[in-house]
C-alpha cells in the first residue's frame, strides 16, 4: 500500500492539478479569515470550508490515471487496492492541509470571543480546530467518494453531486460537520466550547463503511 500512496502522491503533484482546489480554499481564507479576528469563529470558517475541498481533492485523485494504467495496476495489485490508495491519498492531502491552515489561523487570529470580553485558550481552540477540520475532511472524503467513479460515472453528474452532497452535509440537522463547525461559531460568542471529539467519531464511523463500499464497487466493476 505504501508503494501505491507513494504513485498516487506522485501522479497528483506532476499533474498540478492540486493547485485549483489549493487556491480556491486560500481564497476563501483570505475573505472568511481577517487578521485579529476571534480564533474560534475564524477556525470554524477554515474547518468549513476544508469539507469541499477534500470532496474535489479526493475527485482528483480517483480520475488521476489514464485507464490504461490503471488497468496494468489494477491487475497487479487489485482493483481495491487502487481506488483505496487513490482515496487515501486524496483525504491525507487534504488533512495535511487541516493542520497548516489551523496554525496559520491560530497565528493570525486573536484569543478572545467576539465581544472580547473573554479570552480563549489558544491550544484548546487548536485542538478544537484541529478536530473539527479532520471531521470535515473525513465526511469531505465520503461526499468525494460517493460522487465520483464507481458510483457515479458522467462528470457533469459527478460534479453536481459533490457540490449538493457538500452542502448538505455542511447544514444537514445531525451531521458531525455542523455540530463540529456549529459549536466552534457558537463558542465564539459564548467563551464555551467543547473538543468535537464525538463528531469525529461519527465521521470516521460514516466515511470507513462508505470507502468499504467504493472499492469493494470499483473491484467488482473492473
Amino acid at each position: 500500500m505504501t508503494a501505491l500512496l507513494r504513485y498516487q502522491a506522485a501522479l497528483l503533484a506532476r499533474s498540478q492539478r492540486w493547485l485549483a482546489p489549493l487556491l480556491l480554499y486560500a481564497a476563501v481564507l483570505a475573505v472568511g479569515v481577517q487578521g485579529g479576528q476571534p480564533v474560534l469563529g475564524s477556525l470554524g470558517v477554515a474547518a468549513a470550508a476544508l469539507l469541499p475541498v477534500t470532496a474535489w481533492a479526493v475527485h482528483l485523485c480517483v480520475g488521476q490515471e489514464p485507464p490504461a494504467a490503471r488497468t496494468v495496476v489494477s491487475a497487479a495489485v487489485g482493483a481495491r487496492r487502487v481506488h483505496l490508495a487513490s482515496l487515501l491519498t486524496g483525504t491525507g492531502c487534504a488533512a495535511a492541509l487541516a493542520v497548516v491552515s489551523t496554525a496559520v489561523v491560530l497565528l493570525v487570529s486573536a484569543p478572545v470571543t467576539d465581544d472580547g470580553a473573554h479570552e480563549v485558550a489558544r491550544s484548546s481552540a487548536a485542538l478544537a480546530g484541529l478536530l473539527a477540520s479532520l471531521c470535515c475532511v473525513l465526511l469531505g472524503a465520503m461526499v468525494g467518494a460517493l460522487s465520483t467513479r464507481p458510483v457515479v460515472e458522467r462528470r457533469g453528474w459527478s460534479v453536481a453531486a459533490a457540490v449538493l452532497g457538500s452542502l448538505l452535509v455542511l447544514v444537514a440537522a445531525g451531521s458531525p460537520a455542523r455540530y463540529a463547525v456549529t459549536d466552534l461559531i457558537t463558542g465564539s460568542r459564548t467563551g464555551t466550547f467543547h473538543q468535537p471529539v464525538l463528531p469525529l467519531l461519527a465521521a470516521l464511523a460514516v466515511a470507513a463503511p462508505v470507502a468499504y463500499f467504493v472499492c469493494r464497487t470499483a473491484a467488482r466493476r473492473g
